[in-house]
């Protein structure tokens, strides 16, 4: 007869803690609190700056992709094994420059060790102690290819790997992301092109997956527990002297194409964190100058927008673009 103590603890379902709505996003629609996951994708395919995105995000508060917004704002950490900490830094700048966000007052942090082994119980060790001292909301490991020595098409060494970062998530509360590789090939499903063993792909909470067509990128998202979002069209985009750097999503809606100017500026101005000028909204929509500045001053004259000092915002909601 088994002692009390070898047993299992167990609990009726009804009396399981229920998941509070402000529980369910670590950023809406794009990563759940505390999920673990992957951002998946060909070499060159912006893994690593849409990485750092939710990184700033989560880390100010900020809408991802200027877009979505954070429901758990908190500490981050970041690795990121194939940059130099000048490249890290620069691309943190960029993001924080682009937000119009004080680099100084950020709650991120970066390891600066030369190498992490998640293989290894010594550094597995190190990485505990970390979380155990920042307690940070989420993990970022970019890209996990450098992090271990293991064979990535073996199921067993991949499943100790993740099973590792699992009592990470469930240990310290945090949501976790992987920037892994993924093959050029076409898959039915974008998680069946990582690279390596199956296990990888039904590993995740929430999953990213960056395929690059033509000249634009497509994110399409995916989560274990809610529906996604459409995929949406990114580009890389930086000011003409090169700064400000970051990902931003183009609209591919053919209907919103085709509504009025004066309304697509205006869904531009309520997506936009921050001010904007003539300038930057006639770049976003690839409109005539001239037709932009009539648009705006047919918003002023209805009062759904202001100017300021550092260019225009919207007085209006989104309700207002739709009617």
């Amino acid at each position: 007869m088994a002692l009390m103590e070898d047993k299992l603890p167990v609990e009726k379902a009804y009396r399981l803690e229920k998941q509070q709505a402000e529980q369910k996003w670590l950023i809406k629609s794009v990563w759940a609190r505390a999920a673990v996951g992957i951002i998946g994708g060909a070499p060159k395919c912006c893994k690593s700056w849409f990485g750092l995105d939710i990184a700033v995000s989560v880390a100010s508060g900020t809408p991802c992709l200027d877009r979505f917004a954070v429901e758990n704002k908190g500490p981050v950490l970041v690795f990121l094994a194939e940059d130099a900490i000048c490249t890290v830094r620069s691309r943190i700048d960029a993001i924080c420059d682009h937000r119009r966000l004080d680099i100084q007052e950020l709650d991120l942090y970066a390891i600066t060790a030369p190498a992490l082994r998640l293989d290894l119980s010594e550094d597995q060790n190190r990485l505990k102690s970390t979380l155990e001292d920042l307690r940070p909301r989420l993990l970022l490991l970019d890209p996990l290819v450098r992090m271990h020595r293991l064979d990535e098409n073996s199921a067993s060494d991949i499943s100790k790997l993740l099973g590792f970062l699992r009592e990470l998530q469930r240990s310290y509360d945090c949501a976790i992301v992987l920037v892994h590789h993924a093959s050029k090939k076409h898959h039915a499903q974008p998680g069946q092109a990582l690279r390596g063993s199956s296990d990888l792909h039904a590993f995740g909470d929430s999953n990213a997956y960056l395929a690059r067509r033509k000249k634009r990128l497509v994110l399409t998202l995916e989560h274990r527990s809610a529906k996604p979002p459409d995929p949406l069209e990114l580009e890389l985009i930086s000011h003409p002297d090169g700064s400000r750097t970051h990902l931003q999503i183009v609209s591919t809606d053919k209907a919103n194409e085709d509504q009025p100017l004066s309304h697509r500026v205006l869904r531009v101005l309520n997506h936009s964190p921050q001010p904007m000028t003539r300038t930057s909204i006639r770049d976003q929509l690839k409109a005539n100058n001239e037709r932009v500045g009539h648009a705006i001053a047919e918003l002023d004259q209805k009062g759904l927008v202001m100017r300021t000092k550092n260019g225009w915002v919207s007085l209006s909601g989104e309700v207002a673009v739709n009617q």
